[in-house]
Protein backbone atom coordinates (compact mmCIF):
# COMPACT_ATOMS: atom_id res chain seq x y z
CA UNK A 1 0.00 0.00 0.00
CA UNK A 2 0.92 3.36 -0.74
CA UNK A 3 1.68 6.47 1.46
CA UNK A 4 -1.36 8.42 1.88
CA UNK A 5 -1.16 11.99 2.66
CA UNK A 6 -3.94 13.99 4.69
CA UNK A 7 -5.10 17.19 3.71
CA UNK A 8 -7.93 19.75 4.77
CA UNK A 9 -8.51 23.39 4.13
CA UNK A 10 -7.55 25.46 7.29
CA UNK A 11 -10.98 26.30 8.38
CA UNK A 12 -10.81 22.26 10.06
CA UNK A 13 -9.35 24.89 13.20
CA UNK A 14 -8.20 21.91 15.16
CA UNK A 15 -4.87 23.98 16.39
CA UNK A 16 -1.53 23.42 16.42
CA UNK A 17 -1.13 19.94 18.65
CA UNK A 18 -3.79 18.22 16.95
CA UNK A 19 -2.59 19.28 13.98
CA UNK A 20 0.64 17.85 14.32
CA UNK A 21 -0.54 14.74 16.04
CA UNK A 22 -2.89 13.89 12.83
CA UNK A 23 0.05 14.91 10.47
CA UNK A 24 -2.38 16.83 8.68
CA UNK A 25 -1.43 19.67 6.14
CA UNK A 26 -3.59 23.00 6.00
CA UNK A 27 -4.24 24.90 2.91
CA UNK A 28 -5.06 28.25 3.98
CA UNK A 29 -7.86 30.67 2.90
CA UNK A 30 -7.08 34.30 1.86
CA UNK A 31 -8.50 37.00 3.88
CA UNK A 32 -8.85 40.58 2.27
CA UNK A 33 -8.45 43.24 4.82
CA UNK A 34 -7.74 47.32 4.60
CA UNK A 35 -6.94 46.75 0.77
CA UNK A 36 -3.70 43.84 1.90
CA UNK A 37 -4.16 39.88 1.23
CA UNK A 38 -3.74 38.07 3.95
CA UNK A 39 -3.41 34.27 4.52
CA UNK A 40 -6.01 32.76 7.32
CA UNK A 41 -4.21 32.35 10.82
CA UNK A 42 -1.20 32.49 9.36
CA UNK A 43 -0.58 36.51 9.04
CA UNK A 44 -3.62 37.61 10.62
CA UNK A 45 -5.96 36.28 13.16
CA UNK A 46 -9.18 36.91 14.05
CA UNK A 47 -8.51 39.59 16.88
CA UNK A 48 -7.12 41.71 14.76
CA UNK A 49 -9.87 41.95 12.53
CA UNK A 50 -11.90 42.39 15.46
CA UNK A 51 -9.95 45.16 16.78
CA UNK A 52 -10.25 46.60 12.87
CA UNK A 53 -13.82 46.68 13.02
CA UNK A 54 -14.60 48.38 16.20
CA UNK A 55 -12.04 51.08 15.32
CA UNK A 56 -13.15 52.06 12.22
CA UNK A 57 -16.14 50.15 10.94
CA UNK A 58 -13.60 47.84 8.97
CA UNK A 59 -14.93 44.59 7.72
CA UNK A 60 -12.77 41.68 6.01
CA UNK A 61 -13.68 39.86 2.98
CA UNK A 62 -12.88 35.87 2.84
CA UNK A 63 -12.21 34.61 -0.84
CA UNK A 64 -11.88 30.44 -2.17
CA UNK A 65 -8.57 28.90 -2.76
CA UNK A 66 -8.32 29.23 -6.75
CA UNK A 67 -8.32 25.56 -8.93
CA UNK A 68 -4.51 26.32 -9.80
CA UNK A 69 -3.49 27.17 -6.28
CA UNK A 70 -5.09 23.44 -5.13
CA UNK A 71 -3.39 22.08 -8.42
CA UNK A 72 0.19 23.11 -6.92
CA UNK A 73 -0.86 22.37 -3.55
CA UNK A 74 -1.77 18.33 -4.29
CA UNK A 75 1.48 18.26 -6.63
CA UNK A 76 3.66 19.34 -4.12
CA UNK A 77 1.93 16.98 -1.42
CA UNK A 78 2.41 13.71 -3.58
CA UNK A 79 6.11 14.62 -3.96
CA UNK A 80 5.74 12.91 -0.03
CA UNK A 81 3.41 10.44 -0.78
CA UNK A 82 1.23 8.40 -3.35
CA UNK A 83 -2.23 9.76 -3.07
CA UNK A 84 -4.31 12.58 -0.94
CA UNK A 85 -7.16 12.93 0.86
CA UNK A 86 -7.85 16.68 1.20
CA UNK A 87 -11.61 17.78 3.51
CA UNK A 88 -12.75 20.51 2.21
CA UNK A 89 -15.16 23.36 3.96
CA UNK A 90 -18.82 22.33 3.24
CA UNK A 91 -19.39 22.77 -0.58
CA UNK A 92 -22.47 24.93 0.34
CA UNK A 93 -20.53 27.42 2.25
CA UNK A 94 -17.94 27.98 -0.49
CA UNK A 95 -16.43 27.10 -4.06
CA UNK A 96 -13.65 25.75 -2.69
CA UNK A 97 -14.58 22.35 -2.78
CA UNK A 98 -15.95 22.45 -6.52
CA UNK A 99 -12.43 23.84 -7.06
CA UNK A 100 -10.51 21.42 -5.40
CA UNK A 101 -12.50 18.37 -7.48
CA UNK A 102 -11.40 20.44 -10.50
CA UNK A 103 -7.64 20.13 -9.62
CA UNK A 104 -8.06 16.27 -8.89
CA UNK A 105 -8.99 15.66 -11.96
CA UNK A 106 -5.43 17.59 -13.37
CA UNK A 107 -3.89 15.72 -10.28
CA UNK A 108 -4.00 11.55 -10.28
CA UNK A 109 -4.02 10.24 -6.88
CA UNK A 110 -6.10 12.82 -5.35
CA UNK A 111 -9.23 12.07 -3.37
CA UNK A 112 -11.66 15.05 -2.50
CA UNK A 113 -14.07 15.07 0.57
CA UNK A 114 -16.77 17.62 1.05
CA UNK A 115 -17.32 17.79 4.83
CA UNK A 116 -20.52 19.58 4.53
CA UNK A 117 -19.51 21.47 7.90
CA UNK A 118 -17.35 23.99 9.20
CA UNK A 119 -14.79 24.58 11.61
CA UNK A 120 -14.19 21.18 14.01
CA UNK A 121 -17.11 19.59 12.34
CA UNK A 122 -15.04 19.28 8.89
CA UNK A 123 -12.22 18.76 12.40
CA UNK A 124 -13.96 15.54 13.52
CA UNK A 125 -13.95 14.03 10.04
CA UNK A 126 -10.03 14.73 9.80
CA UNK A 127 -9.07 13.13 13.21
CA UNK A 128 -10.39 9.89 11.93
CA UNK A 129 -9.14 10.12 8.79
CA UNK A 130 -5.65 10.32 10.52
CA UNK A 131 -6.56 7.28 12.45
CA UNK A 132 -7.88 5.17 9.44
CA UNK A 133 -4.62 6.25 7.72
CA UNK A 134 -2.69 4.96 10.80
CA UNK A 135 -4.65 1.61 10.61
CA UNK A 136 -3.33 0.71 7.19
CA UNK A 137 -6.81 1.42 5.40
CA UNK A 138 -6.93 1.78 1.63
CA UNK A 139 -7.56 5.46 0.75
CA UNK A 140 -10.67 4.78 -1.31
CA UNK A 141 -11.76 2.94 1.62
CA UNK A 142 -11.26 5.84 3.74
CA UNK A 143 -12.82 8.05 2.07
CA UNK A 144 -16.11 5.82 2.20
CA UNK A 145 -15.75 5.83 5.59
CA UNK A 146 -15.62 9.48 5.97
CA UNK A 147 -18.74 9.75 3.11
CA UNK A 148 -20.43 7.35 6.13
CA UNK A 149 -19.72 9.80 8.73
CA UNK A 150 -20.85 12.94 7.48
CA UNK A 151 -24.19 12.50 8.54
CA UNK A 152 -23.26 11.48 11.99
CA UNK A 153 -20.92 14.85 12.57
CA UNK A 154 -23.15 18.03 14.06
CA UNK A 155 -21.69 21.44 14.46
CA UNK A 156 -23.89 24.17 15.91
CA UNK A 157 -22.77 27.68 18.07
CA UNK A 158 -24.07 29.93 19.82
CA UNK A 159 -23.42 33.64 18.96
CA UNK A 160 -23.10 36.61 21.57
CA UNK A 161 -24.59 38.90 19.62
CA UNK A 162 -25.77 39.35 15.96
CA UNK A 163 -23.69 42.82 15.08
CA UNK A 164 -21.07 41.20 12.88
CA UNK A 165 -23.51 38.79 10.89
CA UNK A 166 -25.78 42.11 10.22
CA UNK A 167 -22.33 44.09 9.74
CA UNK A 168 -21.35 41.75 6.87
CA UNK A 169 -25.14 41.82 5.35
CA UNK A 170 -26.21 38.26 6.71
CA UNK A 171 -28.99 39.35 8.89
CA UNK A 172 -31.04 42.73 8.93
CA UNK A 173 -29.44 45.89 11.15
CA UNK A 174 -33.22 45.78 13.06
CA UNK A 175 -32.65 42.35 14.06
CA UNK A 176 -29.44 42.62 15.64
CA UNK A 177 -30.61 45.25 16.94
CA UNK A 178 -33.87 43.70 18.66
CA UNK A 179 -31.40 41.36 19.56
CA UNK A 180 -29.31 43.40 21.84
CA UNK A 181 -32.01 45.07 23.13
CA UNK A 182 -33.16 41.56 24.31
CA UNK A 183 -30.34 39.77 25.06
CA UNK A 184 -31.00 36.78 22.55
CA UNK A 185 -28.40 34.36 21.87
CA UNK A 186 -29.32 32.93 18.66
CA UNK A 187 -27.79 29.20 18.07
CA UNK A 188 -26.36 28.53 14.42
CA UNK A 189 -26.62 25.23 13.58
CA UNK A 190 -25.25 23.28 10.29
CA UNK A 191 -27.46 20.75 8.86
CA UNK A 192 -25.12 17.41 8.19
CA UNK A 193 -27.34 17.01 5.30
CA UNK A 194 -25.68 19.49 2.71
CA UNK A 195 -24.04 21.76 4.75
CA UNK A 196 -26.51 24.62 4.77
CA UNK A 197 -27.10 26.52 7.91
CA UNK A 198 -29.74 27.84 9.88
CA UNK A 199 -30.65 29.84 12.99
CA UNK A 200 -31.41 27.26 15.90
CA UNK A 201 -33.14 28.25 19.12
CA UNK A 202 -33.53 32.12 20.14
CA UNK A 203 -31.98 31.86 23.88
CA UNK A 204 -32.47 34.40 26.07
CA UNK A 205 -30.48 35.95 28.36
CA UNK A 206 -27.17 36.07 29.67
CA UNK A 207 -24.63 33.36 27.82
CA UNK A 208 -23.75 32.12 30.96
CA UNK A 209 -27.56 30.92 30.96
CA UNK A 210 -27.67 30.30 27.17
CA UNK A 211 -25.07 28.08 27.26
CA UNK A 212 -26.42 25.73 29.87
CA UNK A 213 -29.39 25.74 28.09
CA UNK A 214 -27.32 24.86 24.31
CA UNK A 215 -25.53 22.09 26.00
CA UNK A 216 -28.46 20.29 27.66
CA UNK A 217 -30.57 20.72 24.24
CA UNK A 218 -27.40 19.16 22.18
CA UNK A 219 -26.89 16.38 24.25
CA UNK A 220 -30.83 15.91 24.44
CA UNK A 221 -31.57 15.73 21.19
CA UNK A 222 -28.65 13.83 19.88
CA UNK A 223 -28.47 10.41 21.86
CA UNK A 224 -25.83 8.23 21.00
CA UNK A 225 -23.15 10.69 21.73
CA UNK A 226 -19.59 9.37 20.96
CA UNK A 227 -17.58 10.31 23.98
CA UNK A 228 -13.77 9.73 22.44
CA UNK A 229 -13.72 13.64 20.81
CA UNK A 230 -15.82 16.64 22.02
CA UNK A 231 -14.82 19.65 20.55
CA UNK A 232 -15.69 22.98 22.09
CA UNK A 233 -14.74 25.58 19.90
CA UNK A 234 -14.78 29.71 19.79
CA UNK A 235 -14.09 32.52 18.03
CA UNK A 236 -12.20 34.51 20.62
CA UNK A 237 -12.80 37.37 22.46
CA UNK A 238 -14.41 35.39 24.74
CA UNK A 239 -14.31 35.13 28.60
CA UNK A 240 -12.08 31.71 29.68
CA UNK A 241 -14.66 31.01 32.36
CA UNK A 242 -17.68 30.36 30.03
CA UNK A 243 -14.75 28.18 28.01
CA UNK A 244 -14.87 26.38 31.08
CA UNK A 245 -18.50 26.57 32.07
CA UNK A 246 -19.42 25.01 28.62
CA UNK A 247 -16.49 22.42 28.96
CA UNK A 248 -17.84 21.37 32.89
CA UNK A 249 -21.37 20.86 31.38
CA UNK A 250 -20.67 18.57 28.64
CA UNK A 251 -18.41 16.71 31.35
CA UNK A 252 -22.03 16.65 33.57
CA UNK A 253 -23.94 15.58 31.00
CA UNK A 254 -21.45 12.84 29.53
CA UNK A 255 -19.57 11.87 32.47
CA UNK A 256 -18.42 9.28 30.07
CA UNK A 257 -16.31 11.70 27.76
CA UNK A 258 -12.97 11.17 27.21
CA UNK A 259 -11.44 13.74 25.22
CA UNK A 260 -12.50 18.03 24.73
CA UNK A 261 -10.49 19.97 22.82
CA UNK A 262 -10.82 23.59 23.08
CA UNK A 263 -9.62 24.94 19.99
CA UNK A 264 -10.24 28.69 18.37
CA UNK A 265 -11.84 28.91 15.08
CA UNK A 266 -10.13 30.33 11.80
CA UNK A 267 -10.36 34.13 10.39
CA UNK A 268 -12.90 32.92 7.39
CA UNK A 269 -15.30 31.67 10.29
CA UNK A 270 -14.99 33.55 13.20
CA UNK A 271 -15.50 36.60 10.57
CA UNK A 272 -19.09 36.12 10.04
CA UNK A 273 -20.37 35.09 13.54
CA UNK A 274 -17.99 37.55 15.76
CA UNK A 275 -16.62 37.80 18.50
CA UNK A 276 -17.76 35.14 22.12
CA UNK A 277 -18.93 33.03 19.73
CA UNK A 278 -18.90 29.18 21.01
CA UNK A 279 -20.10 25.49 20.39
CA UNK A 280 -19.81 22.19 20.64
CA UNK A 281 -19.44 20.05 17.82
CA UNK A 282 -19.40 15.87 18.58
CA UNK A 283 -20.30 13.13 16.45
CA UNK A 284 -23.24 10.14 17.14
CA UNK A 285 -22.87 6.69 16.50
CA UNK A 286 -26.34 7.05 14.09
Amino acid sequence: MGKIILSADSTCDLGDELKAQCRVHYYPYHIEFRGHSYLDNVDITPEVLYAGYYEDGSLPKTSAINVQEYVDYFRSLLEEGDEVIHLNLGGALSSSYDHACLAAREVPGVHVVDSCNLSTGTGQLVIRAARMIEEGMEATDIVAALEALKPRVHASFVLDALEFMAAGGRCPQILSHVGKTLHLRPEIVVDNADGSMHVGRLHHGSMHKALKEYVRDQVKKNPGILTDDVFVTHSGAIAPELIDEVCDNVRELLPDVERIHVTQASCTISCHCGPGTIGILFVTED
